[in-house]
C-alpha cells in the first residue's frame, strides 16, 4: 500500500480493497484450517483467546463497520455483538462464553463477507465522509483482520502437539559492515498525515528534533543474548530495573521463553519444532525488562521511539523522511521479512535491500522492536473512529513497539506505525536493539 492510494479512481479504489480483504481472509482461513475443531475452541494460554473467537471476532468487527456503519445495512448477528467485544471480556474468561462453534462461525464470517464484498460493489468513496474516504474503513478492517491473524500465530506458538504450520527458512544472513551506525541527529518529521490507512495513534506527522546517538546496526542476536545468560544476567539485580528485577523474580524467568538447555545445549521450541538455537537470528520472546537489562549490560540502552524512527526514516543526503527505511515503494520480498513468508526472524544480515540512507539494517519485518517509550498519543492527537483503537491504552503501563515481526503483514508495517504492549509480555514475536549517547570522539569525527 502506498499514498498513490488517493491516486487511483474508484474501481482502482475498490479492486485494491478487495483484494486486501482476500489476501487477510486467506490467511485466517489458513490459520484455523491447520487445526481440527479441540485446538480451535481450546484456550492454549490464559494469555490468548480460543482461535475461534478470533475467527468470529473479525468477522463481527466487519460486520459493525463495514456492513452495518459503511453500508447502512441490517444486522447479521446483533445477539453475539457482547461476546466478540474485546472489552467486555479477558481473554481468560472467553472460553467459558457462549461462543459459536467452528463451523457456525465459519457460516457467519463468510455471510459476512458477502454483504461486505456487495457494500464494496456500491459504496461511493466520498472524501467528505471520512470512513470512506480512501476506502478507509475497508482498510481498517483488512488491518484489524491481519493483526488478528498474528495473534493467532502467536497462539500457533503457545499450542502444544505436532507442528501444524510449513513455509521455507528465511534468507540466509551476512557478515555486517560495522556492528553500530552513528546517527547524526536532527529535526525529522514523525508520523503520518498523508498515508491513507495509517491508524489515528499514527498521526498526525509532526516535526522532531533528534539529539545524535548511535543504534546497533540490527537487532540483539540469540547468539549475544546467550553471554548476557550464561554471564549471570539474570541473577544481578544490577541490570534491572526495581520492576524489572521485581518480575523477573516473580516469574522465576532464567532465559528467553521457548528456550531450554539440554546436555551443554541451548535449543528453542518453534510452532511445534525444538531445534538447536540459532546464534545468528535475532533474539525474540523477551521482554521489555528483559531487553533493558541487556542493554543496561552491555553498557548501552533502548532507543526512544524517536530514535528508532529517525533511524528509519530519515535521509541524511536529501533531508527527506522516507516512507520505508529503503525508499518510498511498498515492501518486497527483498526488502523485509514479511507476512508469515517465513516462520522465524532471519539471521541478521539477510536484508541488505532492506538497509535504510543510514546503514541501519532489519528495522522492518522479522521482530517487533522494544523502545524506552511510554504509549501516549502525538501532538494534534484525535481519537478516531472510535476510542478503543488507541486513546484508551495511553500512558505508562504500556511500552511501544516498532518494525512489525515476520507474522506481520504488509498493509500493517509501515514504518510509522505502532504497536504496545504490557513490559511483562513475552508470547509476542518481540526482541530489541540497542542505542547509547556518541562519545565525544564519534560526535567530532
Amino acid at each position: 500500500m502506498n499514498h498513490q492510494l488517493s491516486d487511483l479512481s474508484a474501481e482502482g479504489l475498490r479492486a485494491y480493497a478487495g483484494e486486501q480483504l482476500e489476501r487477510s481472509r486467506a490467511r485466517t482461513v489458513q490459520l484455523t484450517d491447520a487445526v481440527d475443531t479441540d485446538d480451535l475452541v481450546k484456550q492454549h494460554s490464559k494469555l490468548m483467546s480460543p482461535l475461534v473467537w478470533d475467527y468470529a471476532h473479525v468477522g463481527n468487527q466487519e460486520e459493525l463497520w463495514l456492513v452495518r456503519d459503511v453500508g447502512g445495512r441490517e444486522p447479521l448477528r446483533q445477539d453475539i455483538d457482547e461476546l466478540y467485544d474485546a472489552f467486555q471480556h479477558p481473554r481468560a474468561d472467553r472460553p467459558a462464553l457462549p461462543l459459536l462453534g467452528p463451523a457456525e462461525t465459519r457460516a457467519y464470517v463468510n455471510e459476512v463477507r458477502d454483504k461486505v464484498l456487495d457494500v464494496l460493489d456500491h459504496v461511493k468513496f466520498d472524501a467528505g465522509r471520512e470512513l470512506v474516504d480512501n476506502a478507509f474503513a475497508f482498510g481498517m478492517i483488512t488491518q484489524h483482520e491481519q493483526q488478528h491473524d498474528e495473534t493467532m500465530l502467536a497462539t500457533h506458538q503457545l499450542r502444544e502437539g505436532a507442528p501444524v504450520l510449513d513455509a521455507p527458512p528465511p534468507p540466509a544472513g551476512r557478515v555486517l559492515p560495522s556492528a553500530e551506525v552513528f546517527v547524526p541527529g536532527g529535526v525529522f518529521e514523525m508520523g503520518t498525515s498523508i498515508e491513507p490507512w495509517a491508524l489515528d495513534n499514527e498521526r498526525p506527522a509532526h516535526a522532531v528534533h533528534v539529539q545524535p546517538f548511535v543504534i546497533d546496526t540490527v537487532p540483539v542476536t540469540n547468539g549475544d543474548y546467550l553471554n548476557f545468560v550464561l554471564g549471570g544476567g539474570y541473577s544481578d539485580p544490577q541490570w534491572w530495573s526495581e520492576a524489572g528485577w521485581a518480575h523477573v523474580q516473580k516469574a522465576s524467568l532464567v532465559a528467553p521463553r521457548f528456550w531450554s538447555q539440554a546436555d551443554g545445549e541451548w535449543w528453542r521450541l518453534r510452532f511445534g519444532h525444538r531445534e538447536r538455537l540459532p546464534l545468528d537470528e535475532p533474539v525474540m520472546h523477551v521482554c521489555f525488562y528483559e531487553a533493558e537489562a541487556y542493554a543496561k549490560w552491555a553498557g548501552k540502552r533502548l532507543p526512544t521511539e524517536e530514535e528508532w524512527e529517525f533511524a528509519a526514516r530519515f535521509d541524511p543526503a536529501s533531508g527527506r523522511t522516507r516512507r520505508f527505511p529503503w525508499g518510498d515503494e511498498s515492501p518486497g520480498p527483498q526488502h523485509a521479512n514479511l507476512g508469515q513468508r517465513h516462520l522465524s526472524p532471519a539471521p541478521v544480515g539477510a536484508y541488505p535491500a532492506g538497509a535504510s540512507p543510514l546503514g541501519v539494517e532489519q528495522l522492518i519485518g522479522d521482530l517487533w522492536e522494544w523502545t524506552s517509550s511510554d504509549f501516549r498519543g502525538y501532538p494534534g492527537f484525535r481519537a478516531w473512529p472510535y476510542d478503543e483503537y488507541s486513546l484508551v491504552f495511553f500512558g505508562p503501563e504500556y511500552k511501544v513497539l516498532r518494525g512489525g515481526s515476520f507474522g506481520t503483514d504488509e498493509v500493517v508495517a509501515r514504518s510509522t506505525f505502532r504497536n504496545w504492549d504490557y513490559p511483562i509480555r513475552r508470547q509476542i514475536f518481540a526482541g530489541f536493539r540497542c542505542a547509547r549517547d556518541p562519545r565525544p570522539e564519534e560526535l567530532h569525527s
